[in-house]
């Protein structure tokens, strides 16, 4: 008997340091919200931005945009202790909206923490907000590729694409499922927009019409399932321990 809960408590234990080893570093990608937004809408960004590094803060964000679908208007909410610069180019077809055909388009938005700004410090995380709209008038997805610069030189490039299929990829680029109904995080608008299937030369990296999926807002689930796998595994090491001792007085 003493050895079964020997063996069950290792066993526990082992299954919490997994569970905890498992599901905490999915909290530390590099998001957006909403996950899911209308076709043709227009609709608040926030990139949630966490620094994983221990010894290096956050000090540059380089969001890319889909250059094959593209986005009509996009604006940048300021944001205390960063600068950002706006790059734009013409997109491979005008797009035609409400306002009339736009021939230049936002491809990418770069944020830099001002001289002085501590930028995101370790264990930390800061949000940056942009609208845009109309967002693409077909379901699908708009990956987010997002390249990170900590104060030490090192970039982690959060560009990987899910494929259809496959599993969640190590670095996933933040992405925004386009559906055609009218649930969403948008704002359902009379806007259209003739997006090109040919994809314009910008950003390196920047990619349209891709794969569905993208990266919810779960830290706070994450974490609570990471705290328990933790407790669970420390509660199961104690109780495999406390039988092995029992076990070998009995021997």
């Amino acid at each position: 008997m003493y050895r079964f809960f020997s063996r069950a408590g290792i066993l526990a234990g082992v299954a919490g340091v997994t569970l905890a080893a498992t599901v905490l570093p999915a909290s530390a990608h590099v998001t957006v919200q909403p996950a899911t937004a209308s076709a043709g809408s227009y609709t608040t960004l926030t990139f949630k931005v966490p620094t994983e590094e221990d010894n290096a803060s956050t000090t540059g964000i380089d969001v890319q945009f889909p250059v094959d679908s593209p986005i009509a208007s996009v604006s940048v909410q300021p944001k205390a202790g960063w600068t950002y610069k706006i790059t734009k180019e013409k997109p491979a077809t005008p797009l035609r909206t409400d306002d009339g055909v736009v021939s230049e388009v936002v491809t990418r938005i770069t944020w830099s923490a001002a001289p002085g700004s501590p930028g995101i410090q370790p264990g930390e995380f800061d949000t940056f907000l942009i609208s845009a709209g109309p967002l693409p008038d077909r379901a699908g997805a708009l990956a987010f590729k997002t390249l990170q610069t900590y104060s030490n030189g090192d970039v982690v490039r959060w560009v990987d694409v899910p494929q259809a299929g496959g599993g969640e990829p190590e670095h996933p680029a933040p992405s925004v499922a386009v559906t055609s109904g009218s649930t969403g995080g948008g704002t359902p608008t009379g806007a259209t927009s003739a997006v090109s299937t040919a994809a314009a030369g910008g950003a390196p990296g920047s990619e349209a019409t891709l794969a569905a999926g993208g990266d919810g807002d779960d830290d706070g689930t994450a974490r609570t399932l990471g705290t328990v796998g933790i407790v669970v595994g420390a509660l199961g090491l104690l109780a495999g321990a406390f039988g092995l001792v029992v076990a070998r007085r009995r021997a």
